[in-house]
């Protein structure tokens, strides 16, 4: 219990001062966003992956199955948004 209490409690700091903060993160959003942030681990600083990833998953409708990294592929005009919000190049 204390584990997923502090996973919401990074995910908290995660999004402060974003315009995600605006809608709650999910625990099936952080597994999301976890997720994303390892498939990308490495491709550029971690601050940027995790706004990426951050802003993919709320370009995704909640109803999605598929990973951030496989939805991505499929919708390259979202990918080109969440590159120029997190600052990737």
């Amino acid at each position: 219990m204390k584990m997923v209490a502090a996973a919401f409690l990074l995910a908290g700091s995660m999004v402060a001062g974003t315009p995600a903060l605006a809608q709650t993160m999910t625990a099936d959003d952080m597994k999301w966003v976890n997720q994303c942030i390892n498939d990308n681990k490495g491709a550029t600083s971690a601050a940027i992956i995790r706004k990426y990833c951050m802003c993919m998953n709320e370009k995704m409708d909640d109803n999605e199955t598929r990973s951030i990294s496989q939805w991505e592929k499929a919708n390259p005009k979202a990918r080109a948004a969440c590159d120029k919000e997190s600052g990737w190049k």
